[in-house]
């Protein structure tokens, strides 16, 4: 196989990785709004979930869907509004802290400064992953190869 035909396929899979990453990203999002949704409901209908939602799963789908820096407060009343039941915490804010700050060290989330506070927030970041850096490769492959290419003016 020339290397030209190795280029094209190389180009041709980084082109269809990039584009299923992007499709896995709407998808998480979308599932993440289902689940809210989802919980709403079940407790507007008055229906108790069989398997609890915990709040660390709870966390992650606030702050998927929020885009933003998100202080531990605005988490906690965002859980309220969802119909996440605290309750059973004796502080629930300490509680979302240990959560929040035990995400961040695992890289899932970020500090940031909330705008107007200025308070720290914590914002969605989803950690590299191995299959982040073969996209990272697949670009640079793809960027040196039409650096090499030659013009179409022979230069």
């Amino acid at each position: 196989m020339p290397s030209d035909d190795y280029r094209r396929a190389l180009e041709a899979a980084a082109r269809e990785y990039e584009a299923l990453g992007a499709e896995r990203q709407r998808i998480d999002k979308r599932l993440s709004e289902l689940a809210q949704t989802i919980g709403t409901l079940s407790r507007l209908c008055g229906l108790t979930p069989t398997v609890p939602w915990g709040l660390t799963d709870a966390c992650r789908t606030i702050l998927r869907n929020a885009g933003r820096p998100m202080p531990p407060a605005e988490v906690r009343d965002r859980l309220q509004a969802i119909g996440y039941d605290l309750s059973v915490y004796a502080n629930p804010l300490a509680a979302i802290h240990t959560t929040l700050k035990r995400l961040a060290g695992a890289e899932e989330l970020q500090t940031a400064p909330t705008v107007p506070s200025g308070k720290v927030g914590y914002v969605w970041h989803r950690p590299p992953k191995s299959g982040t850096l073969g996209v990272l490769n697949a670009r640079i492959a793809r960027e040196v190869g039409r650096a090499q290419k030659p013009k179409k003016d022979g230069r």
